[in-house]
């Protein structure tokens, strides 16, 4: 692995900083947290702007509208936009960052025409059904059924923690099709149209505040067979590789923006007095080697990713993910901690984004999978010790 970037990276890096420095003062303000219509107005016309500047979908297929660029620029314009304070992909968070690579990496050439060019425009958006009610952490456990009848599949079930449902257009949706095969053979993975008959959304509110999730209600939906992702019954391969993208490269510019916060935090404990504190010190320099080798092992996976896509792959990257997700999840929570240390009772500030944020890093040791999880797929599919050895 190269850290450097080649001179072509580089002239590519001076390029964009140029183009976001243009740019970004002329955005109009982000909405009010709770206007999702407008919300996603705002997302989408940041992707467009992304996509008329040549941006958008850069280690996407040529064919399917990308640039055909690789996953390392993808990773300097998710560097590079989260520095200089951009928009972040919001609501097109499972478009551009779950199905979309998905789909480049197993759709049909006519699955990759269909989807993949509106969402890089910014014309539609996703959500991610794959989590259901009774289902906990075990995926493989789910209980959504799809009945084939003719060129249709028959949906019936309930998913939850449905990210931006409210406002998706398709929803990249896990389903049981086979139910007398072994739980993970009998699983099929669906585009389905978020504006199909029999489909009813409940928003769900956060303990931050927060409407981003929903629960979906799902009533014999039809569902086109030609929306169907991979082979019948081969859905868990194919959600893996979702998760493989979700947890080894999508959460590349969250860890620069916890280095930033990082960074505003030693400040604020040089500013108010407690940067005296040995103890904070330490703590927070531990929190800097975290967050720096984080970054670098983000820097791995997606020099992984791009010898796959390289080779013809797909750029799919490995289970390094795992090993990325599951320390950064509990180095986020440790981020918010040393915040309410170092603030005190400002970081309860309603002006400040402190309390949102700690809330909000509660839930990443269960988003995206457990670290139990997590743990688990390290330590048989990396370590290569018996299932279950990790407890």
């Amino acid at each position: 692995m190269n850290l450097d970037d080649t001179p072509e990276e580089a002239d590519f890096r001076r390029r964009l900083r140029s183009w976001l420095h243009r740019t970004l003062p002329t955005l109009p303000p982000a909405p009010d947290p709770d206007d999702w219509p407008a919300r996603r107005a705002h997302d989408c016309a940041w992707q467009r702007a992304l996509h008329g500047a040549g941006y958008a979908g850069l280690h996407w297929p040529r064919e399917a509208g990308g640039q055909g660029a690789g996953p390392l620029r993808h990773l300097i314009l998710l560097e590079e936009a989260e520095r200089a304070g951009a928009p972040y992909v919001g609501a097109g968070f499972v478009g551009l960052l779950h199905a979309g690579p998905t789909i480049a990496a197993e759709g049909t050439d006519a699955q990759r025409a269909r989807w993949l060019p509106p969402i890089l425009r910014g014309e539609e958006v996703w959500c991610q059904g794959f989590s259901e009610p009774e289902a906990g952490s075990d995926l493989a456990a789910l209980r959504t059924r799809a009945v084939r009848d003719g060129d249709d599949y028959l949906v019936t079930g309930s998913k939850i923690w449905t990210s931006h449902a409210q406002i998706a257009d398709w929803c990249e949706l896990l389903v049981r099709t086979d139910p007398s095969a072994p739980r993970h053979r009998g699983l099929s993975w669906l585009a389905m149209p978020m504006n199909a008959p029999g489909v009813t959304v409940r928003p769900l509110r956060t303990l931050a505040g927060s409407t981003e999730f929903a629960e979906v209600f799902l009533d014999e939906v039809r569902v086109p067979v030609s929306c169907r992702v991979g082979a019948q019954n081969d859905g868990w391969r194919v959600s893996m590789v979702t998760l493989s993208f979700e947890r080894g490269t999508a959460f590349a510019g969250e860890v620069v923006a916890c280095r930033r916060t990082l960074a505003q935090l030693a400040r604020a404990a040089r500013a108010n007095g407690s940067w005296q504190d040995a103890v904070l010190r330490r703590r927070l320099g531990r929190l800097h080697a975290d967050f720096t080798a984080l970054w670098r092992l983000v820097q791995a996976n997606v020099s992984e990713a791009e010898h796959s896509w390289r080779s013809g792959a797909g750029g799919v990257p490995g289970v390094g993910g795992s090993v990325f997700k599951l320390r950064y999840s509990h180095a986020r929570q440790e981020l918010y901690e040393a915040a309410a240390e170092v603030l005190g009772p400002r970081s309860l500030d309603a002006d400040q984004s402190w309390t949102a944020d700690r809330l909000s890093s509660l839930a990443y040791t269960i988003a995206a999978g457990t670290s139990q999880i997590q743990q688990n797929i390290i330590a048989e599919r990396i370590l290569g010790l018996p299932s279950g050895s990790w407890r």
